[in-house]
C-alpha cells in the first residue's frame, strides 16, 4: 500500500496569480514621496478620501483597518488583520501614507 502525499506548505500567490509581493515602501518611508507625507500630515481627511476613491470605496473609510486589510489582500501583501489593526491604531498617518505611496507606485507600473 502506498503512503498518501501530505502537503505541508501551500504555494503563496497574489491577486494576479503571481508570487506574493510586499509593500512598495516601508511604513516609515515618508521621504520617498514627500507630497503624500505632507498631505497626510496637514490634510489627513483629503488623503483618506483620495485613498478611498482610488479603491472605489466610500470616502469615509480610507484610513480604516478594513481598507488596509482589503488592499493588502488584493495585492497579496503578507500580513494579518492583527498587524493591520495595530498599525492603523498606533501609526494612523504612516499607515495611510504607505497605502497611498503603494497605490501611486503600482499605478506607475500599470499594476493598479
Amino acid at each position: 500500500m502506498q503512503q498518501p502525499v501530505v502537503i505541508v506548505t501551500q504555494p503563496q500567490f497574489g491577486a494576479a496569480g503571481g508570487p506574493r509581493m510586499g509593500w512598495q515602501t516601508d511604513l516609515f518611508d515618508c521621504c520617498s514621496d514627500c507630497s503624500v507625507c505632507l498631505c497626510g500630515m496637514f490634510c489627513f481627511s483629503c488623503l483618506s478620501s483620495q485613498v478611498a476613491s482610488d479603491m472605489g470605496e466610500c470616502c469615509l473609510c480610507g484610513s480604516s483597518v478594513a481598507m488596509r486589510t482589503m488592499y493588502r489582500t488584493k495585492y497579496g501583501i503578507p500580513g494579518s488583520i492583527c498587524d493591520d489593526y495595530m498599525i492603523t491604531m498606533f501609526c494612523t498617518y504612516c499607515s495611510l501614507c504607505q497605502i497611498k505611496r503603494d497605490i501611486n507606485r503600482r499605478r506607475a507600473m500599470n499594476a493598479f
